[in-house]
């Protein structure tokens, strides 16, 4: 649990300081975007707040960071735009992240990850909409740009595939999806549900958005053995 508390507390940070990096350059007929924005960075910050606290809780404290994460990260920060950078991160990654939220009972060891689990999930429920939104705003009236998101989703989701196959972020999944070093191949199963509904729901909510990535997508609907 503290090697996943440590991976999420990586991923807030960014979900925090990557709305804050725009926010300012809105223009201010636009306040409710501004005005949501700013909330989404209250939600993050309580977000990093809550997984930094439960890795330290135990005496486990903070363990290793991730290659993977970093390389996702790096590449929502460093977004040449706000469009690409949101479809990277509302729509792929905290897509991704709100999968495993939903479905975060069979990794939540105890009734206080549960809770942190569900009270996560209603937030990131609200950003991943956005996203979503924004993008079908943006594609309704720049269709021409299409090429362009498809092209940053293809590295995003090359990044997100191999994030996921990395020993520090697939094994405690893995042992806490078991239920035990001993059951991890009862987690794998478990783990190949949750990753096929993460692609299936990462998908649809593109199709949503006017975005077609069925034939496109560079990852695998079948869990890696």
């Amino acid at each position: 649990m503290c090697q996943l508390c440590t991976q999420l507390t990586e991923v807030e940070f960014i979900a925090a300081d990557l709305p804050a990096k725009w926010m300012w350059r809105v223009n201010h007929d636009f306040h409710e975007v501004k005005l949501f924005l700013a909330t989404q960075i209250m939600d993050e910050a309580r977000h990093l707040e809550v997984f930094r606290k439960r890795a330290l809780a135990n005496g486990g404290g903070l363990l290793q960071a991730s290659p993977g994460s970093e390389a996702l990260l790096r590449a929502i920060i460093e977004a040449p735009n706000y469009t690409v950078a949101s479809s990277l991160m509302h729509i792929l990654a905290e897509g991704f992240v709100l999968t495993l939220f939903r479905n975060g009972e069979f990794l939540a060891p105890t009734e206080v990850e549960k809770k942190i689990f569900r009270l996560c999930m209603q937030d990131e429920a609200r950003h991943v909409a956005y996203g979503v939104k924004h993008l079908k705003y943006f594609l309704a009236r720049h269709p021409e740009r299409q090429e362009e998101i498809h092209e940053i989703l293809a590295v995003g989701e090359e990044t997100i595939f191999a994030l996921g196959t990395e020993p520090q972020n697939l094994e405690p999944r893995l042992i806490l999806a078991g239920g035990g070093v001993d059951r991890m191949q009862e987690g794998m199963m478990r783990m190949a549900f949750l990753h096929q509904k993460q692609v299936r729901e990462y998908l649809h909510r593109l199709k949503v958005a006017g975005l077609d990535r069925t034939e496109r997508c560079r990852i695998p609907l079948e869990f890696p053995q």
